[in-house]
């Protein structure tokens, strides 16, 4: 089906339609770049001013296959979520219900278990040096879980909730788990989660090397970072990109 067949379907007549399909890209994407962890993670964005409603995927259903008219509606201080015959996965609405709830701010939540995030995870240290450019975007950014306590049910959400209450941090290394992204838009939570994990693959693939790391300053890499923060655009601009392509290769993730 052409693209402007898609955008004719009464399916543009969704409640948060454009967001469905901001994510609905975001997920595919993700599958694209090998991200993904079978049919579990999961992608949430607050489509309310106090972030408690939000979007989020079905339950397990491979992120390759999700449209826009899949994504579940849900309300963070519903207690009968799980009791739904549409009811989320127990760990996304575990972890995600409990950062809409308290972390207002965090609008778009992307949670993955991607190759070098969770290697960097895994490691005694797991926070992230300032050696390139891309790393020295999540300096003073990026915070560390290392009291993993079990699979994300209601408890462990609300205890890694409780880690992303200052503005500026916006990534969560979970310590043995993987690693939590947090952003205003769709748009912004990708463009980190996919920088996040270039920069954890540099950092893995240095430290393979045995030889002395080349770390920036803090100064410099303070500068870089709100340099990041302030560059105009860019993130938009990723993500137009890729729905620009999967225009043209998978027009259906609009569907």
């Amino acid at each position: 089906m052409s693209l402007a067949r898609l955008q004719k379907e009464p399916l543009t007549n969704l409640p948060f339609y454009e967001e469905r399909v901001d994510l609905a890209c975001a997920f595919r994407w993700t599958a694209r770049l090998n991200m993904h962890e079978a049919v579990a993670n999961h992608f949430s964005l607050a489509v309310n001013d106090d972030g408690t409603r939000f979007l989020m995927n079905p339950n397990q259903v491979h992120f390759s296959r999700i449209k826009a008219s899949d994504l579940l509606l849900i309300d963070a201080n519903d207690p009968d979520t799980l009791s739904g015959p549409n009811a989320p996965d127990p760990t996304a609405w575990g972890l995600h219900g409990a950062i809409h709830r308290n972390v207002p701010h965090a609008r778009c939540v992307m949670h993955v278990h991607s190759i070098h995030a969770t290697v960097l995870a895994s490691l005694a240290d797991s926070t992230l040096p300032p050696i390139d450019q891309n790393s020295a975007m999540f300096f003073n950014r990026h915070v560390v879980d290392a009291h993993y306590g079990g699979l994300a049910f209601e408890e462990e959400g609300e205890r890694c909730s409780q880690l992303l209450t200052d503005p500026k941090v916006k990534v969560m290394v979970m310590g043995n788990h993987g690693v939590l992204v947090i952003g205003d838009t769709v748009a912004d939570a990708f463009n980190r989660m996919f920088y996040f994990e270039r920069a954890a693959e540099t950092y893995i693939k240095a430290l393979w090397t045995g030889r002395p790391l080349r770390t920036l300053s803090d100064a410099i890499a303070e500068k870089t970072a709100s340099e990041m923060d302030d560059y105009p655009g860019q993130a938009e601009r990723h993500l137009s990109e890729l729905k620009a392509i999967l225009d043209e290769q998978e027009p259906a993730y609009r569907n």
